[in-house]
């Protein structure tokens, strides 16, 4: 058996989470402890206001929602209503809360069964329950107790969570079906949102993209646009979007556009203080000052622990860079670090510059010839072996400046080379005062 603990800000919505579960038909709410009255007279409402007249004893307590999960190993099937029952009465006794008020769930949505309990932290006399350790201490022993007492399969413990509840599911492997997506979806926005910190949705979706995952507000002129609304979608290798979208609303910790944007201020603030890492890491990587390619140097500072998403047109142009800091689990558009760090900065830092504006000028060149052709056919034709001439000539210059610039910046060359261009034009000018003394 694996035990999995949470807490959160709000028992309504863990409440409306397992309630959800019963009206789709894949879960039941098998029992109650201190309650007043059986389950099967309960309406929401009842169970709901229990819970909420003991969290009022003391509003100091803001995480005062409790959701636990124990997960059975897949061959126990067949465990009875009852006994899953008695285990979670057990549990609870064991771990501190037998006095508290609790709802159980049995859940049938995955591959293995399990239960779910909510609580919340709050005594009936207003004291707060210290939840510290709580897992690695009570649950843990009672874990092991009630595998012997019971007759469970013992759970190996960093190997079974990682099978039955923490595992990433692989979206490439997905089914695409509305339960899996979801599924798969959910595993991603537990581990991304409540522990990076983005400030916009391009930010976040470019943690999200790293699982396969994006969080889309639609189109312009779509209903879910308009409406401020948001769903999630699975993509494939190819950043295609694949399966069903599922609501924000949908899930149970509502990621809606509202909640994402509330987090955006604070994580401005959280982050401000890990620029520098990350700034640190690309400035060491162009320490020595050779030209490289940008993906050259993402592998670099890659190594950090930091990846550089690199937004990019459909003609294949960089435009934008965003940085993701998995170790201090910030993110940053490269504006946000500086203008040594924009697209634009990093594409000359790596030495790219000559290149694009070679590549620039002899397009601006062409745009320029193909115009005036287009104005005047009559004029060109006649001239057409001037201006191709000239349009070489134009084109040679181009490349000859961008040769002489590289050569000019080329920290390896020794300090008597000089360029040949650089040469001919001091001839030019002696032989042109000599003439004018004569």
């Amino acid at each position: 058996m694996v035990a999995i603990i949470k807490t959160g800000h709000s028992i309504h919505r863990i409440l409306n989470y397992n309630e959800n579960k019963v009206q789709q038909g894949v879960a039941e709410c098998i029992g109650a402890g201190n309650y007043p009255i059986d389950i099967e007279k309960m309406v929401f409402t009842m169970k709901l206001n229990r819970f909420l007249k003991q969290a009022d004893l003391n509003e100091n307590v803001k995480r005062n929602s409790v959701h636990i999960s124990l997960n059975f190993d897949v061959t126990e099937k067949e465990i009875s209503k009852e006994k899953l029952m008695e285990i979670a009465d057990t549990y609870m006794d064991k771990i501190g809360f037998t006095q508290q008020p609790y709802l159980v769930y049995q859940h049938h949505d995955a591959g293995h069964p399990h239960i779910h309990i909510i609580s919340l932290k709050v005594r009936d006399d207003g004291s707060r329950i210290d939840m510290q350790n709580i897992g690695r201490n009570q649950s843990e022993k009672a874990r092991k107790e009630i595998e012997t007492t019971y007759g469970l399969v013992p759970a190996e413990k960093h190997k079974r969570e990682k099978e039955l509840v923490a595992k990433q599911v692989a979206t490439s492997k997905v089914e695409y079906g509305r339960s899996e997506t979801k599924r798969a979806i959910t595993n991603v926005l537990d581990k991304v949102l409540q522990n990076y910190k983005y400030t916009s949705l391009p930010e976040l979706n470019a943690v999200l993209q790293q699982y396969n995952v994006v969080a889309d507000k639609g189109s312009e002129n779509s209903r879910i646009f308009q409406n401020k609304g948001l769903v999630y979608r699975i993509l494939d290798e190819g950043g295609n979007k694949v399966g069903v979208p599922i609501k924000a609303s949908d899930f149970y910790s509502k990621p809606t556009l509202k909640f994402l944007e509330e987090r955006f201020i604070p994580n401005e603030k959280a982050r401000t203080p890990y620029k520098v890492r990350i700034k640190n890491a690309i400035d060491i990587a162009l320490l020595d000052q050779k030209k490289m390619s940008i993906q050259e140097l993402a592998k670099i500072v890659e190594l950090s622990g930091i990846n550089m998403i690199l937004r990019q047109n459909t003609e294949g142009l960089l435009y934008g860079i965003t940085y993701v800091d998995h170790q201090t689990k910030c993110v940053f558009n490269g504006s946000a670090l500086g203008k040594l760090y924009s697209a634009k900065a990093i594409q000359e830092r790596c030495g790219l510059n000559e290149v694009a504006q070679q590549k620039t000028a002899v397009s601006k060149i062409k745009k320029s010839h193909e115009a005036t052709s287009q104005a005047n056919p009559k004029e060109v034709s006649h001239s057409s072996i001037d201006s191709s001439s000239q349009r070489n000539s134009k084109v040679n210059s181009t490349i000859e400046i961008g040769k002489l610039v590289g050569a000019l910046t080329q920290s390896e060359q020794d300090s008597s080379y000089l360029p040949n261009q650089l040469k001919g034009k001091k001839k030019k000018k002696k032989r042109k005062g000599q003439s004018d003394n004569q």
